[in-house]
């Protein structure tokens, strides 16, 4: 059987306000769409790509660099920004609004990890989507 792999980037302009959620969405729709993942999957992977995006916003300055890759079974997100601050899982705090959106990530994912380069980082996130 031969193993389909189906992929999107988008790139931010320079010094632009980097990539919205929605655009982001969009692409993982579209690529998801031609490998009819469950409900649930793409329910998963669309909300990591949101909170990834989010994370990207709110703490380092924009997204610069969305990829989303599709193969049978598994997504892999990628978001690139210009911080070279890794992501940390923020202490429990139910009373205060946020905080949670990298617990998610690690929660939905079965793998992710961080580059730091030159321009920034790539944080990646690897989901189950069957």
């Amino acid at each position: 059987m031969e193993e389909r792999s189906l992929s999107s980037r988008i790139v931010s302009e320079p010094g632009g306000e980097g990539l919205s959620c929605a655009e982001a969405r969009e692409s993982a729709r579209a690529v998801l769409a031609d490998l009819k993942p469950s409900a649930a999957g793409v329910d998963d992977v669309l909300t990591v790509v949101t909170e990834m995006i989010s994370n990207a916003t709110r703490h380092a300055g924009g997204a610069t660099a969305f990829q989303i890759t599709a193969r049978p079974g598994t997504v892999t997100v990628e978001v690139s920004d210009r911080s070279l601050a890794p992501p940390h899982i923020q202490p429990w705090a139910p009373g205060v609004p946020g905080g949670f959106g990298w617990r998610l990530v690690n929660q939905l994912a079965t793998a992710t990890a961080v580059h730091v380069h030159q321009d920034g980082k790539t944080v990646t996130a690897t989901i189950p989507a069957t």
